[in-house]
Order: C-alpha cells, then sequence, then structure tokens
C-alpha cells in the first residue's frame, strides 16, 4: 500500500462520521448544535431592548450603559481563536459542554445581578464561554455532515440562525421584557442551556483531531491581545472621538498586534491558526463576506430598531415581531442558496448576488420618512435585505469551513465567529459615528427646538447608516466577484486541503 494510500485513509476517517451515527442522528446533532449556536447569537442582541430597565433598576449611568453589550463583545471576539483550538485539542463534546454549562451559570449570574459590576462581570464571563462553545458548535457542524448534500441543508440551518439571530434577539428580548422582567434576558439561556447539554451529552462523540499538538501560548495573547484593541478602538469610537488616544491608539496597537499574529503562525511549531486555513481562496473570500455581512447588518437591527420605537411607537416586542418578515425571507434564501445555487451555479454568481440584493433593499430603506407607515416603507425592504443576506452568510459559512483538515476545524471555525463579531464591532462604531454626525449636520442652522427639525434629523441619521449599510454590501458585491474562484467548489470532504491562489 503507498504512502499517499494510507494518508488519504487517514484523513478520511478522521472526517467521518462515526460508523454508529445514523442519519437520524446526525439531524439531532444539527438541533442541538443550532440550539446552542442560538443561545450565542441571542445574547448580542437580546440584552439591548432590556437595557433601558436594566439601567433603572440598577441605576447605572448612560454612559456605563454601552459596556453591558461591549463587555460581551471583547471578551467574545478576542478569545475566539483560543476557544476553536481548545475545541481541537481537548474535544470537541467537552469544549461543547463546558461552554453550554458555562454560558448558563454566568448567564444565572447576570440575571441575579446587584449592581452593575456584577452585571458586567456577568456578561463579559458570558462571552467567555461562548468564545469556547461557539467554535466548538459550528466545528462539530463540519465534521459530522460529511455528505455534500446533507452538509449543505445542515448549514442553510445554522446560516440562518447565525444571519437572523440577532433579529430573534430582539424580539425575544422585547418579549420577555414586556410580559416578566429584564432579568429573563438572561435567565432564558439556562432553559435553553438545559436543552443543549442533554442533547449534546446524549449524542455528541468525542474527537481530539489535533491530539497531537500543542497550544500556541504566545500566538494565543498575540491574538487574543489584537482582537481585544480592535474590538475596544471601535467601541471608543461611539463614546469619544476617532481622534481621541483611546480610539487610534488601540486601533493601531490592535493591527500592530495582528501583523505580530500573522508573523508568528509562520515559525510557530504549533501555530494557533495555521495559514494553510486562509490560503484557500475561496475560504478567504467566505471570511470577508461574513466580515462586510456583520458590518452591514447593523444598519437593520440597530438603527431601524430606533426607528420602529422611537419614531413610530413601537413597543418593544411589536419591533420584534416586525422583524419576522426578514428572517423568514432570510430561511429561504439559505435553504436556497446552499443547496440548490451554490451547488449548480457555484459561490461566483450567488454570493455576489446576495451582496447586490441586500444592497438594493438597504437603499431602498432610506426612502423612510418621519410619517411613514411600517406596511409601505418598511416591510418590503426588510424581505428583500433578508432574501439577499440568506444568499450570502449561509453559503459563506459553508464555503469558509468546507475542506479543511479535521485537526483544523475548531480553529476554522473560530475564525468565522470572530469575522462576524469583529465585523459587527465595525459596523456598529462607524455607523454610529456616521450616523451622529448626519443628524448634527442637519441641525446646523435650524431651529433645535423644533420637534420636526428634531424628527428630521433623526430620520437623517437613519438614512445616512442605511446609505453606508448599502455601501458595505455593495462593495461585498465587487469584492465577492473579484475572489471566488469560477465553477462549483469541490464537494469530496475526504479530501486534504487544497491550496488555491
Amino acid at each position: 500500500m503507498t504512502q499517499k494510500t494510507l494518508t488519504d485513509g487517514a484523513q478520511a476517517g478522521a472526517l467521518e462520521a462515526p460508523p454508529e451515527d445514523s442519519s437520524t442522528k446526525r439531524w439531532w446533532i444539527l438541533a442541538v448544535v443550532a440550539l446552542a449556536q442560538l443561545m450565542v447569537v441571542l445574547d448580542a442582541t437580546i440584552v439591548n431592548i432590556a437595557l433601558p430597565s436594566a439601567q433603572a433598576d440598577l441605576g447605572f449611568s448612560d454612559g456605563n450603559r454601552q459596556w453591558i453589550v461591549t463587555a460581551y463583545a471583547l471578551a467574545f471576539a478576542s478569545l475566539l481563536l483560543l476557544g476553536g483550538r481548545i475545541a481541537d485539542l481537548f474535544g470537541r463534546k467537552p469544549a461543547f459542554l463546558i461552554g453550554v454549562v458555562g454560558f448558563a451559570a454566568v448567564s444565572a449570574l447576570g440575571g441575579a445581578a446587584t449592581n452593575f459590576e456584577m452585571l458586567v462581570t456577568a456578561r463579559a464571563l458570558q462571552g467567555a464561554f461562548g468564545a469556547l462553545l461557539a467554535p466548538a458548535a459550528l466545528s462539530l457542524l463540519n465534521t459530522t455532515f460529511t455528505d455534500a448534500k446533507e452538509r449543505a441543508k445542515a448549514f442553510s440551518v445554522y446560516g440562518a440562525i447565525a444571519g437572523a439571530g440577532g433579529a430573534v434577539g430582539l424580539l425575544l428580548g422585547g418579549i420577555l421584557t414586556d410580559a416578566l422582567d429584564w432579568r429573563w434576558t438572561l435567565y432564558v439561556n439556562v432553559v435553553i442551556a438545559v436543552l443543549a447539554f442533554a442533547g449534546g451529552w446524549l449524542l455528541l462523540n468525542n474527537h481530539r483531531d489535533a491530539a497531537n499538538s500543542k497550544l500556541d501560548v504566545p500566538g494565543t495573547i498575540l491574538v487574543a491581545a489584537g482582537l481585544f484593541s480592535l474590538v475596544y478602538g471601535f467601541s471608543n469610537a461611539e463614546t469619544h472621538d476617532w481622534n481621541a488616544p483611546e480610539t487610534w491608539g488601540f486601533l493601531i496597537a490592535g493591527g500592530v498586534l495582528l501583523v505580530a499574529f500573522t508573523w508568528w503562525q509562520t515559525k510557530a511549531a504549533h501555530p494557533l491558526l495555521p495559514l494553510r486555513i486562509l490560503l484557500d481562496r475561496n475560504r478567504a473570500a467566505s471570511f470577508l463576506a461574513v466580515l462586510i455581512s456583520g458590518a452591514g447588518m447593523f444598519g437593520v437591527f440597530l438603527f431601524l430598531t430606533y426607528y420602529l420605537q422611537l419614531n413610530l411607537g413601537f413597543s418593544p416586542t411589536k419591533t420584534g415581531v416586525a422583524f419576522l418578515p426578514m428572517v423568514a425571507a432570510l430561511m429561504v434564501a439559505a435553504q436556497a442558496g446552499t443547496t440548490l445555487l451554490v451547488p449548480r451555479m457555484g459561490p461566483k454568481a450567488v454570493i455576489p448576488l446576495g451582496f447586490g440584493i441586500a444592497a438594493l433593499g438597504m437603499a431602498w430603506l432610506t426612502g423612510i420618512g418621519v410619517g411613514s407607515s411600517y406596511a409601505s416603507h418598511v416591510l418590503p425592504q426588510l424581505v428583500v435585505i433578508g432574501l439577499g443576506l440568506g444568499l450570502v452568510m449561509p453559503p459563506a459559512m459553508q464555503l469558509a469551513t468546507g475542506g479543511v483538515a479535521a485537526e483544523d476545524a475548531g480553529v476554522a471555525s473560530a475564525t468565522v465567529n470572530a469575522m462576524q463579531q469583529v465585523g459587527g464591532s465595525i459596523g456598529t462604531a462607524l455607523l454610529n459615528t456616521l450616523a451622529a454626525s448626519a443628524a448634527t449636520d442637519y441641525l446646523a442652522g435650524r431651529d433645535p427646538s423644533s420637534k420636526l427639525v428634531q424628527a428630521q434629523a433623526t430620520i437623517e441619521s437613519y438614512t445616512t447608516a442605511f446609505w453606508w449599510s448599502a455601501g458595505f454590501f455593495a462593495a461585498g458585491t465587487l469584492i465577492a466577484f473579484l475572489l471566488y474562484r469560477r465553477g462549483i467548489p469541490e464537494q469530496d470532504p475526504d479530501a486534504a486541503p487544497v491550496v488555491h491562489m
């Protein structure tokens, strides 16, 4: 038997689902993984709607309010690659189960918070356990579904949750805050976690595909510090000026640290993020697609939430319900994109098309005004945006993790999550700053005491954010078209990763 045969056989054995895994069991695993992913994605937005209630209850200032959101984002983004590598080194099942239990425990701690410091600490710990849970969940999906058609269906579900989870978080946060109490936006994770843990304990098999490797400690420190500085710098841009040292200083430090991390990965014996993961052209394009999607989506969730509640007078629950048509459109497009279009047309046609549709929807949304109605000026646009994002995010996530060697599945999955998180941080900071500047510019030379002028200034801020989001998606159209390779991607799950430049 040749060495190549032995290698191919080993590779196939590493990636095949265990023999006892029936098709039914795989779909139950998908349900467990999707539930855990929903819990992580929900917490990026579910607390947002509850913030005013939490602030009134705990008595913290407006300046401190942003830290309830930022603490989660900072811990989650900076520890993702470490969490992904831990799953590869020590096993995906224990990483998944520990992540679920830890996330539930600190969520309960946050729900029981008696002061601001306790709530912020719980949110940061949520981000840390989420950084362990999210890549373990995605890599489990990647290694469980090896049949091309089944894998496409699984990723259509997972990608739809990743894309629509923010909107679902707004809905659930509104319902829980209105019906119960803001604390239930955190307690609800305990209920979800019980189901996810029970399913994971019964269904998952443990794999340690990188058990012979070691943890890259210098690389871990460099990338964690780099991602922390980057997200922190963009977060500071919301509360400080772009010229403030707290903003540009951390952004520069983050860039330098990430460059140093990249250099170190070429030297390390056991790199945290093997550069072979980034060298596949389709995979690199997919990482960028997820980054751009994360940045642009905040133009929908953040500013449209403001518009619906402050301008149209929607309650938190009604605001969440208003996003459901977008969620439905996204899920339909996700199924069509991953199972029908990409396998037949290839990503070079489908993903730029999705970005283009989303850009048109965002541009259409800029037509809102002070007296606009939801049915005519918001609903059709949301459906179009959902269809576009559904053709981008699930296929991009599938391609970003497809063809990765089993020992790299966790860290590749972590990179996908990191791209979405960093993109969201960049989008939030940029859009908030641009929107505030647009409102200020509109008020210049006008009577700021006039309610009509104030209302129109807020509309100017929203539409500016929507135009920039449309610009992000338009840039994604061009980048995706240029970077993705022509043709249909390889579907052989047993093949070793091939570098295409």
